[in-house]
C-alpha cells in the first residue's frame, strides 16, 4: 500500500495526546476520547485488512552509515498487539473521567491529582510509542521506542495515585532503565556483529540471514532477555510491579500491565527466538524454570496479597509465567497460545482493575479487611468482579481458557513435568480469585478500620458510565472464549513463522504398537 497507514496509527494519538495536554475542561476529554475512538477504528481496519492478506508494510532509509531504517511491518503478531492497544485505551480514558476532579486520599495524606487532560494526554502518547514498538522491524527503531514509552508511563505512575505513587514510579524508571541499558549493549553488539563481512544493518529481514552461533549469539540473547524479563516482569526482577500497581491509578496500572508489559513477552518471540534460536535452544532450561517459578511466585503472593491492587499485579506475574513457558516450549499450540494469552490478558486485566478501582474508589482504601457484603449493596459490581476473577482464572467459557489450554497442551508435548508443576498455579488462580470474591463481595457488610473513613456508607453500584466502560471488555472475554476461532485464525500464521526461524517442528504423538 502507498498510503502510510501504520504511520498514521502510530503518529495519530501522538499528536492528538500532545494537543489535549493544553486544553482544558470538558473539551481535553471529548478530544481524547474521539481521538481514541478514531484510533481504534483505524486499528481495527487495519487488522482485518492485514488478516485478509494486505500488506502494510513500510520502509524508508533513516541511518545509512548504520544500516538503520525506519521499517514497520504489519504481521500478524504485531497487529494483534496493536489491536489490544488501541481496543484498551479508549476504555481507560472512559474509565478514569474523572481522574483529575477528585481527590485521591491514601492513609492520612491528601493528594492533588494533575488534570484530566494530563492524564488523557500522556495515555493518547503512551498508546502511539507501544503501537510504534509492535510494529518496529528495525532492531534500533523498536528500541528507541521501547525506551520512549517510560516517559509517559513514568508521568502516570508518579502524578495519580497514592501517596507513594512518585517512589513506585522511580522504582519503576530504575527498573526499566537498568533493563534497557543491557538491551541497548546488545543492540550496539547486534549491530557490530552484523557488518562483520559487509554493510551493517539492524532490519530483522537482514540479521535473520546472519549467523549468531557460539557464545556471540548467547551473550546476545541474554541482553535482550534480560530487557524482556523485566518488562514481561518475570522472578526475580518484578518487584517494581506490585508497588506500582499498588500507587498508580487503576487506569494508569491497566495501561502498565495491559499493554506496556506485553512488549516483554513480543520481543521474546520477535527477537530472542527469531534471531537467536540456538541461544534461546540453549537457554531454554533456565527460562522454563523461572517460568514456572513465576506461575508459582505470582499465584502463591496474590493468594496471601492484603491489597486489591497488589493482588492483581500477583496475578499478572503467574499469568506472563504461562506466556513466557508457552514461547519456550516452541511449539505451534503452545505459541499460538502465547499469544492469544497476551491479548486477552490484556482485557481480563483491565477488567479487574478497572472493577476494583471502582470498588476501591467508593470505599477509599484498597485493604481487602475493609470490604464485605458488597453483593447486596452493588450487586452489579459484584457481579462484573467475579466474571472478571472467572475470566482471569481460566474458566471454560473464557478467552483466558483457551489461551491457557492452548499454552499447556502445546507444552505438554515437549516438557511434561513444567506443566505438570505449572498446573499448581492454575489451581491457586482458583485459590486467590474465589478468596477474594468471598471476603470482599459476601457475609455481612463491614466497615473499614483506617482512620481515613471512619464511618463509611454502603457501597454505591456502578453508574452508567461505568458499566458502560466494563462491557465491551467482558463481551471480549466472552466472545472469544466460547468462538477462539477468528483470532486463533490470525494468531496461527504468526506462530508458524516462529517454528520456521528457529528451525523446529512440532513433536509427532507417539503410539504404543497394541493400540494402533
Amino acid at each position: 500500500m502507498s498510503f502510510p497507514v501504520l504511520t498514521v496509527l502510530a503518529l495519530l494519538p501522538v499528536v492528538a495526546g500532545v494537543l489535549v495536554m493544553f486544553l482544558r475542561g470538558g473539551l481535553a476529554k471529548a478530544v481524547g476520547l474521539l481521538a481514541s475512538l478514531l484510533v481504534l477504528v483505524l486499528g481495527v481496519v487495519a487488522f482485518v485488512a492485514s488478516v485478509n492478506g494486505t500488506d502494510m508494510s513500510e520502509k524508508h532509509q533513516w541511518i545509512s552509515s548504520i544500516g538503520a531504517w525506519y521499517a514497520l511491518s504489519s504481521d500478524p503478531l504485531s497487529m494483534t498487539m496493536v489491536l489490544l492497544t488501541v481496543a484498551l485505551v479508549p476504555v481507560v480514558l472512559g474509565a478514569e473521567w474523572h481522574i483529575g476532579e477528585r481527590a485521591v486520599q491514601a492513609g492520612a495524606e491528601s493528594t492533588a491529582p494533575l488534570p484530566t487532560s494530563m492524564f488523557f494526554g500522556l495515555a493518547l502518547v503512551l498508546e502511539g510509542l507501544a503501537v510504534y514498538c509492535f510494529v518496529s522491524v528495525d532492531v534500533l527503531l523498536f528500541y528507541l521506542f521501547f525506551e520512549a514509552t517510560l516517559i509517559p508511563m513514568y508521568f502516570l505512575i508518579s502524578g495519580w495515585g497514592g501517596p507513594r505513587r512518585r517512589a513506585a514510579a522511580i522504582k519503576f524508571l530504575i527498573y526499566s532503565l537498568a533493563g534497557g541499558l543491557v538491551m541497548l549493549a546488545a543492540v550496539i553488539g547486534l549491530g557490530v556483529h552484523s557488518g562483520g563481512s559487509g554493510q551493517p544493518s539492524f532490519l530483522l529481514a537482514d540479521l535473520a540471514r546472519t549467523s549468531f552461533d557460539g557464545s556471540i549469539g548467547r551473550y546476545l540473547f541474554v541482553g535482550f532477555f534480560i530487557a524482556f524479563a523485566v518488562k514481561a516482569p518475570m522472578v526475580p526482577v518484578h518487584t517494581w510491579l506490585p508497588d506500582a500497581a499498588e500507587q498508580a491509578s487503576p487506569g494508569a496500572s491497566t495501561l502498565l500491565v495491559g499493554i506496556l508489559d506485553k512488549i516483554g513477552t513480543f520481543g521474546m518471540l520477535r527477537l530472542c527466538l527469531g534471531l537467536f534460536p540456538q541461544a534461546a535452544a540453549w537457554a531454554t532450561p533456565v527460562v522454563l524454570v523461572l517460568a514456572v517459578i513465576s506461575i508459582l511466585w505470582g499465584a502463591m503472593m496474590a493468594a496471601t496479597s492484603k491489597d486489591l491492587m497488589r493482588l492483581v499485579s500477583y496475578t499478572s506475574v503467574s499469568h506472563f509465567g504461562f506466556m513466557v513457558l508457552g514461547i519456550f516450549a516452541v511449539t505451534t499450540p503452545s505459541i499460538t497460545g502465547s499469544i492469544f494469552y497476551m491479548f486477552n490478558h490484556g482485557f481480563s486485566t483491565a477488567a479487574l482493575f478497572l472493577v476494583l478501582g471502582f470498588l476501591v474508589h467508593r470505599r477509599g482504601s484498597a485493604q481487602i479487611k475493609d470490604f464485605g457484603g458488597i453483593q447486596h449493596s452493588a450487586p452489579v459490581l459484584a457481579g462484573l468482579f467475579l466474571v472478571s476473577g472467572l475470566a482471569t482464572l481460566g474458566l471454560p467459557g473464557t478467552a483466558s481458557f483457551a489461551s491457557e489450554f492452548l499454552v499447556m497442551a502445546g507444552a505438554w508435548a515437549r516438557h511434561p513435568v513444567y506443566v505438570a508443576i505449572a498446573t499448581i498455579g492454575m489451581v491457586l488462580a482458583a485459590v486467590y480469585v474465589l478468596r477474594a470474591y468471598k471476603r470482599t463481595m459476601t457475609g455481612p457488610e463491614a466497615q473499614p478500620e483506617t482512620e481515613m473513613v471512619p464511618e463509611a456508607p454502603p457501597i454505591t453500584d456502578l453508574v452508567g458510565r461505568e458499566k458502560l466502560v466494563l462491557a465491551p471488555l467482558i463481551i471480549v472475554l466472552l466472545v472469544f472464549g466460547f468462538f477462539p476461532r477468528p483470532m486463533l485464525h490470525a494468531i496461527e500464521p504468526a506462530a508458524r513463522a516462529t517454528m520456521s526461524q528457529v528451525g523446529m517442528s512440532d513433536p509427532q504423538p507417539v503410539v504404543k504398537e497394541g493400540l494402533k
